[in-house]
């Protein structure tokens, strides 16, 4: 998936936030391609040199990627299915609204060269837990591959209950059905927006045991209804997990104008680029980790705003979203402008 610190809700933070984590970055090459849907590509990645590292359900990969002369970014992915001693897998959707780096990496044969990180996981799965709930919206089935394997094989041992729920838009936009299919059975539900299907929350929900723990990777707007039916329900946050993808939000992409008083800076923000890049291509010094709204390293305080900020985070919490004092610069944008300020302090 493209586009993590907190693998629990942004009402539940648990673990640390720490500085940008030092990447041990390597060279490496797209050894093959798979389309699995109109729109999901298929990447396996090859590292040069250093072996493939160990892995665990919830992974991803950082790429760097060389967009132009002047525009290099950096893109997360998670690590698709059970890992093997060669090679790495993601997927990614084309979002020809995006950023770029999904437009770039569909344009990549095999044989092309990438700069990789080693696996990081901001979204671990727990196997402390009588009973699960697995839900993708898209794209954001990559990361819970491996968890629905690894739940399939936990299952036999243990006797508990999973259950996935996979929405799309369509039939033809269900990727890696087949391969949910051979690890779950009939513990698969499907839902298709071109069948007028959707995801029942409060349904699912009262299905649980007390102490189910949900997982889920989607879109903001899917999380969000997920997480007002979850608290509908009285349930403990902290068993409530997701993981998002940065560049959906409530509103269209476009840009917006940033003002940053302490630097005497002001700043056009293009709906090609994230807050965070914008400002660290001025030199506006700025703590980050996951880069996905997730970690909450990112957020910065709010003076004023100048029309509406569409939240894209998972960290602040839903009354944090509505107070509007800080925004999270990785992923989240403005509807109008924006007058921030940083952490920047003029010495004496």
């Amino acid at each position: 998936m493209s586009n993590s610190f907190v693998a629990a809700s942004a009402l539940t933070r648990f673990g640390n936030p720490r500085m940008r984590m030092p990447q041990h970055w390597q060279n490496a090459t797209v050894t093959a391609l798979a389309d699995l849907t109109p729109t999901v590509r298929e990447f396996c990645i090859t590292p040069d040199t250093l072996a493939v590292q160990p892995q665990t359900p919830g992974s991803h990969l950082q790429v760097r990627l060389q967009i132009a002369d002047d525009d290099t970014q950096t893109r997360s992915y998670s690590l698709v299915g059970e890992p093997n001693a060669a090679s790495y897998r993601i997927a990614v959707k084309r979002m020809d609204a995006g950023r770029g780096g999904s437009r770039h990496m569909w344009q990549l044969t095999t044989g092309d060269r990438l700069i990789i990180s080693e696996p990081n996981n901001y979204f671990p799965l727990s196997f402390d837990s009588d009973d699960y709930l697995l839900i993708a919206g898209g794209i954001g089935i990559t990361p819970l591959i491996s968890m629905a394997q690894a739940l399939a094989r936990h299952v036999e041992r243990s006797h508990a209950r999973v259950r996935f729920c996979y929405g799309a838009r369509s039939t033809d936009e269900l990727a890696y059905r087949d391969v949910l299919e051979a690890a779950l059975g009939e513990r698969l539900a499907l839902f298709t927006r071109d069948a007028n299907q959707q995801i029942n929350f409060d349904a699912e929900i009262a299905r649980l045991s007390a102490t189910a723990q949900v997982y889920c990777c989607g879109p903001v707007p899917m999380l969000d209804a997920l997480t007002a039916a979850w608290r509908a329900a009285g349930r403990p946050l902290q068993n409530l997990r997701f993981e998002t993808f940065g560049n959906s939000g409530h509103v269209e992409t476009q840009s917006f104008t940033v003002r940053l008083p302490r630097h005497q800076l002001e700043l056009r923000v293009a709906a090609a680029c994230s807050l965070l890049d914008a400002l660290e291509t001025a030199g506006v010094p700025v703590l980050y980790d996951c880069r996905r709204g997730e970690c909450g390293l990112c957020a910065m305080d709010v003076i004023a705003v100048e029309g509406e900020i569409d939240h894209r985070d998972v960290f602040l919490s839903a009354h944090e979203k509505v107070a509007s004092t800080r925004i999270c610069a990785c992923v989240s944008r403005v509807v109008g402008g924006i007058t921030l300020d940083s952490a920047y302090r003029a010495t004496a």
